[in-house]
């Protein structure tokens, strides 16, 4: 079983602590991606699990064995990173076999696994090629090739597709998703687009400043944010935030408009609305001054501020939608797609 556990998690640099008692479980065949800004600890926490970075304090385990101290070969995990890390001067049938030759794995069974994988990986013709030689996503497949021929208990992927273009990029995570499910090997995936860990993870593990803020499935995250920072990083345009007051039985916003929601709850508070989650209403009392609007195809985006504050709003309309510049449009959004937090405590209310 290759289950990962980690417990109380610490990592300080000197006087500066980069990880703060993290903690979760990851299941036998599970694809989790850990997901959040940059610097927050993705990667360190990537290279703990891999030996690569010495724990401060806190347990790794994989399967039924503790890792801290165990080197990076012995803990049966291999690694795609975002440069590849392909060695120029070896082919790809080279590059691929190196870890099992140093491995002393027999030369047949070395073959074996390498055209086995590249079969999977669809780069068979390009066993003899040098790296140069190759697209950036030619060279990815040579690197994941280079993982999967090691037959691990983990998977560990480090941003695997910053450094290729949009396009190839969308075609590279459903190749790896695809890749991950036919293997069924425990992976951990670093990312900070929030739009691949969505598509790709069985669960996405929110890091923000070390701490994990939510670790949950894509639709728990997106339907039920357990803070403003997860609601404002998850979901593509982010969430609207309105600085309002709350009674039990409405919510007066903070240009006095008020808007229908339940909740037991008394004082100031911070609504969250999705772009795709304001309905145009003309009785609406979501009223946005249209600054601008971006044509997408399928969808419209209207940029605009709330009524009488300079509170920055985005409503996302399907279809071709035209507003003039100054005009106001009004809006309004089923209770149970609006967010009510604690301004304070940053925390979900309700």
């Amino acid at each position: 079983m290759a289950t990962i556990k980690l417990e109380d998690l610490v990592k300080t640099y000197g006087d500066v602590e980069v990880l703060h008692n993290l903690n979760g479980n990851i299941q036998d065949g599970e694809f989790v991606v850990v997901v959040g800004p940059s610097g927050c600890g993705k990667s360190t926490l990537l290279r703990m699990i891999a030996g690569l970075e010495k724990i401060t304090s806190g347990k790794i385990s994989i399967g039924d064995k503790t890792v801290n101290d165990l080197e990076p070969a012995d803990r049966d995990i291999a690694m795609v990173f975002q440069n590849y890390a392909l060695y120029p001067h070896m082919s790809v049938r080279q590059n691929m076999g190196y870890g099992l030759k140093i491995r002393k794995i027999e030369k047949q069974e070395i073959e074996r696994r390498v055209l086995e994988a590249a079969e999977i990986l669809g780069i068979s013709e390009y066993l003899d090629r040098k790296p140069r030689q190759l697209s950036g996503g030619q060279r990815q497949r040579v690197a994941m090739g280079r993982a999967i021929v090691r037959d691990p208990q983990v998977f560990l992927f480090d941003e695997p597709l910053s450094n290729l273009d949009a396009k190839l990029r969308v075609q590279m995570r459903l190749e790896i998703r695809k890749l991950q499910k036919r293997l069924n090997v425990t992976s951990i995936y670093v990312t900070h687009d929030q739009v691949e860990a969505m598509t790709l993870g069985d669960r996405l593990m929110v890091l923000n400043d070390g701490v994990v803020e939510q670790f949950g499935t894509p639709i728990e995250l997106y339907d039920h944010p357990e803070t403003i920072f997860v609601a404002g990083f998850i979901g593509s345009p982010s969430m609207n935030f309105i600085p309002a007051d709350c009674s039990e039985k409405s919510i007066s916003l903070c240009n006095g408009k008020k808007i229908n929601k339940s909740l037991k709850h008394k004082g100031k508070v911070s609504i969250g609305i999705r772009p795709e989650h304001l309905e145009e209403d003309k009785k609406g009392n979501i009223r946005i001054v249209i600054q601008m609007v971006e044509q997408l195809g399928s969808n419209s985006l209207l940029h605009g501020t709330l009524e009488d504050t300079d509170i920055e709003i985005v409503a996302s309309l399907s279809g071709h939608v035209t507003a003039e510049a100054g005009s106001i449009v009004s809006f309004s959004a089923k209770e149970t797609n609006i967010h009510v937090f604690n301004p304070d405590t940053e925390k979900r209310l309700g």
